[in-house]
């Protein structure tokens, strides 16, 4: 009981300090649940939890997400599963969508409200790993007495936002512990394994959305992938969070059409050498596929042999 009123009152003290919350995310946080969600550190509040009938609508607006997730978070727990450890899936509202315990820890998590169903938002429980990196768009590890309800500060957490085909925040994946031995080394490493899971998730959900389209690496050193959806003539359909941010895209630029080539700065002869370029490499290509043979070169383009010849010696192909 000490130790919930101590926190309480530390709480308190940080969150009113202006200059403390601008220089910590976990003290902004705590002011944002003071001030914006009127929460109260000592309060002894459970998650709010949805309805049979309200979970299910929320699985099926994440249907695409719940499917493509699957199997990253067997093989996420298959890894930190006997660790003690509970993983949650979740929605861009905090809703627990998915979850993955083992069966001796069920009933820990339980009373804590890690189960599906649950909403792990600011506004529902305060500062929480869920509920602060969606806030902030940001992944976070949230260790025991940073929580903001005092009843949370037996948990540690770790965090990270997924973004949809369109770079817009999506959902999120979490690893959370009671163990009262998980230390900052502990949670480090917890956090690259859920970063690493949640962009593999993303990247994901951009291919399904793009299907039918090229897949483009952007190299650049960034968090989260970096992808291009490319279309057959070089345009951009689609771009990640990263790339976007990398290239500087948004939905404008991208719908008024750019060439994948010009973002990525490769060596270009202008517009006049363009078409040459495009046709020697069309060429090339149908010669690959013949091996080389030309007369089967000119039946798969619908022309003469003596034409792609003509072809063929204007455009340097040999």
């Amino acid at each position: 009981m000490a130790a919930v009123r101590e926190h309480s009152d530390y709480v308190y003290k940080v969150a009113h300090q202006p200059s403390a919350a601008a220089s910590s995310p976990i003290a902004a946080s705590w002011r944002r649940c003071m001030t914006l969600h009127g929460l109260a550190p000592e309060e002894g509040r459970q998650p709010l939890r949805l309805s049979g009938m309200e979970f299910e609508l929320a699985r099926q607006r994440s249907a695409e997400l719940i499917l493509e997730a699957g199997g990253e978070l067997d093989r996420l727990f298959a890894t930190v599963g006997r660790a003690g450890c509970c993983l949650l899936l979740t929605d861009d509202k905090g809703v627990a969508l998915e979850r993955r315990g083992a069966v001796g820890d069920d009933a820990d998590f339980r009373d804590v409200g890690l189960w599906s169903g649950t909403v792990w938002s600011e506004a529902s429980v305060g500062t929480n790993g869920i509920g602060t990196a969606i806030a902030d768009e940001r992944a976070v590890v949230i260790q025991r007495d940073q929580h903001f309800l005092s009843s949370n500060i037996g948990l540690s957490c770790t965090t990270a936002p997924i973004r949809d085909h369109l770079g817009r925040l999506a959902a999120a994946i979490d690893i959370s512990t009671c163990r009262s031995d998980a230390s900052e080394m502990t949670m480090s490493l917890l956090s690259q394994a859920v970063r690493d899971a949640a962009a593999r998730i993303e990247a994901g959900l951009f291919r399904r959305a793009f299907a039918s389209a090229r897949i483009v690496l952007v190299p650049v050193d960034r968090a989260g992938p970096a992808l291009l959806a490319v279309d057959r003539d070089d345009l951009v359909l689609g771009a990640t969070r990263a790339a976007r941010q990398w290239l500087d895209l948004d939905d404008k630029r991208i719908a008024a059409g750019v060439p994948a080539s010009d973002l990525l700065r490769e060596d270009t002869s202008g517009d006049a050498g363009e078409l040459p370029d495009a046709e020697r490499a069309a060429l090339r290509r149908v010669l690959s596929r013949a091996n080389g043979n030309v007369s089967m070169a000119a039946d798969l383009l619908g022309i003469s042999r003596a034409t792609l010849y003509r072809k063929m010696k204007r455009l340097q192909v040999n």
